[in-house]
């Protein structure tokens, strides 16, 4: 089959602020106020993706900035990384989920997902080329480092790195083959696994056949053939007279191409419910927006924030998806006003879905996300989140509804959010003492009313719309509270545990838990100056506005424990010995 082969060159001149501020279209500029510039845009490649069509993109002069690859799926590539030659070839398998759509369905979802790819990898700015053929994607990297990129694209089930010879006879797929896995297989149990794709295999050859040569050619070299339980398994895939050689099918997080779906609000807290629901929508193919509603101020929202951007940065390819951040401590402060604290919890949940009901009707969004789960806390019971439930008429998603606790954590950290949720966690709740957990609809109508909606409404209107993509965390600081040095007479206080503490810490720092430290901080002297730190930098803010609050003179290390060792080593202060 001949390929058509198309080229697009990397944009001259300085790298612009932010690598995916020039869009999909190689020279265009994006703009954060379109709602969703990879779906709205077209792209000229990409309406001519065909089976053999190729897709190519040169590597340009000027640097990108790269994001951080922390999750599971890239954890998985390490090893894959190091034995990596340059440039990389990488077969990619299309979620199986695929393959039951319609044919036209089918093609509109895989230029959807080749879009997202290509958003993914523009913003490294490293060259590549893409080629579909059948139902596989071939890509070649310039920078194997870009591998576990491609690990989080939604609608992929695995990939995996590969050889690929050109082809002619049986002997010259039993020869590569013996080049390439004759090493692996050394006093080991192997199998061998071929098969042709498409119709344009080498003629002749069949995957059966491969798999009898090549087992025979590798069996003197190998312990013994093992077709249940090999310690090596040799793949071959034969198309386009081709032999493509690989050994691992490393697994991809599979469902639906990001985009394929509707737009939806997922009500977000930063902990680790509300992300791994997040998540498991963008699997489902579904465009996601967020809402936070804030309860516990900068830091709050900071904590937020890093946790969002994980899922927007390294999962959410393909869109540019936007965080609607509420204050609601006036929303909070009315309902404390007329309503029994027994039932704080559930008016409390019905106004934030009243808050993302507003911004789903603004957004053309069709359903509202949540992490509840049924039974988790007490306004999780069935009574409560019927009588939550009345509060929009919009659709109510919640992924997690059966999910326990522990299963959760370990979706957040194969995702790459447990490390930053577990810090927000620690502060965004209004819980009272014996809260309701059969609250009836008719009794919150009834403790509802005194309240003044113009104070949500004040809220939603007042709220900051934040492009997850783009934003830079750290430039979103509250300068009174921060500091990036450690002033003279200060006392320093390590909010990180005991492990981390004796592993390394400032010369001289007081180590105090972050509950402990909340619970001790009103005995301080209001005269001393202190210096707060742990460890992204989250639990310090929060601790030092609440100090500042009770009138202490408190700053957090702005960048937490790595940014204020890289300070002390700056200044030549030594741990003590």
């Amino acid at each position: 089959m001949e390929a058509t082969v198309e080229r697009t060159d990397a944009p001259a001149g300085p790298t612009p602020s932010h690598p995916l501020s020039r869009g999909l279209a190689t020279g265009s500029s994006g703009s954060e106020s379109q709602r969703d510039e990879c779906s709205e845009s077209k792209h000229p490649l990409l309406g001519r993706v065909a089976h053999g069509d190729l897709l190519e993109r040169d590597l340009g002069t000027s640097h990108v900035a790269r994001h951080s690859d922390a999750d599971s799926f890239g954890k998985n590539l390490a090893a894959t990384l190091r034995r990596m030659p340059e440039p990389s070839l990488i077969l990619l398998r299309l979620s199986g989920e695929l393959s039951t759509k319609a044919k036209a369905t089918r093609r509109q979802f895989v230029t959807r997902l080749l879009r997202n790819l290509r958003d993914a990898l523009d913003e490294t700015g490293h060259g590549y080329r893409v080629e579909r053929r059948y139902e596989r994607i071939l890509v070649e990297l310039e920078d194997a480092t870009d591998l576990p990129r491609l690990g989080r694209l939604f609608g992929l089930q695995s990939l995996a790195p590969a050889e690929r010879q050109e082809v002619r006879t049986l002997d010259e797929v039993v020869d590569h083959g013996e080049r390439i896995f004759g090493a692996a297989v050394e006093g080991r149990r192997f199998a061998v696994r071929a098969r042709t794709v498409g119709t344009d295999a080498v003629p002749g050859v069949r995957g059966h056949d491969v798999e009898i040569a090549l087992g025979a050619r590798l069996l003197p070299r190998a312990a013994r053939v093992d077709l249940s339980t090999p310690e090596v398994t040799a793949r071959i895939e034969l198309y386009g007279n081709a032999a493509y050689f690989f050994r691992e099918n490393l697994p991809c997080p599979g469902g639906l191409p990001l985009g394929t779906g509707d737009r939806a609000i997922s009500l977000v807290s930063g902990g680790f419910d509300s992300a791994v629901a997040s998540w498991q929508m963008l699997r489902r193919g579904v465009n996601l927006d967020y809402v936070f509603c804030n309860l516990g101020g900068f830091s709050h929202q900071l904590g937020t924030l890093r946790v969002m951007q994980v899922l927007a940065q390294g999962w959410s390819f393909g869109t540019r998806p936007r965080l609607h951040a509420i204050d609601f401590s006036a929303v909070t402060r009315e309902l404390q006003r007329v309503a029994e604290p027994r039932y704080w919890q559930v008016i409390l949940k019905r106004l934030m879905l009243r808050a993302a009901d507003a911004v789903a009707e603004q957004a053309g969004a069709h359903a509202i996300i949540t992490g509840e789960a049924v039974g988790q806390v007490s306004s999780q019971t069935l009574v409560n989140l019927r009588t939550i439930s009345e509060a929009t008429d919009y659709p109510i998603l919640r992924p997690l509804v059966g999910s326990n606790k522990d299963e959760i954590i370990r979706r957040a950290e194969e995702i790459g959010t447990a490390e930053l949720s577990a810090v927000v966690g620690e502060y965004c709740a209004l819980v009272p003492r014996r809260p309701a957990t059969a609250a009836k609809l008719d009794v919150i109508l009834e403790q509802e009313k005194g309240m003044d909606i113009a104070v949500l409404e004040r809220a939603i209107e007042d709220r900051e719309i934040l492009a997850l993509r783009s934003l830079d965390p750290e430039a979103c600081g509250m300068p009174e509270i921060e500091t990036d040095r450690v002033p003279e007479g200060a006392r320093v206080v390590d909010l990180r545990t005991r492990h981390e503490y004796e592993s390394w810490h400032f010369p001289g720092a007081l180590r105090l838990g972050f509950s402990s430290a909340v619970e001790a901080y009103p005995s301080f002297a209001k005269d001393q100056p202190y210096v707060l730190y742990c460890e992204y930098g989250l639990k310090s803010a929060h601790l030092a506005e609440m100090m500042r609050s009770a009138g202490h003179r408190a700053l957090h290390f702005r960048g937490g424990t790595r940014a204020l060792r890289r300070w002390a080593e700056e200044k030549g202060i030594k741990e003590e010995s």
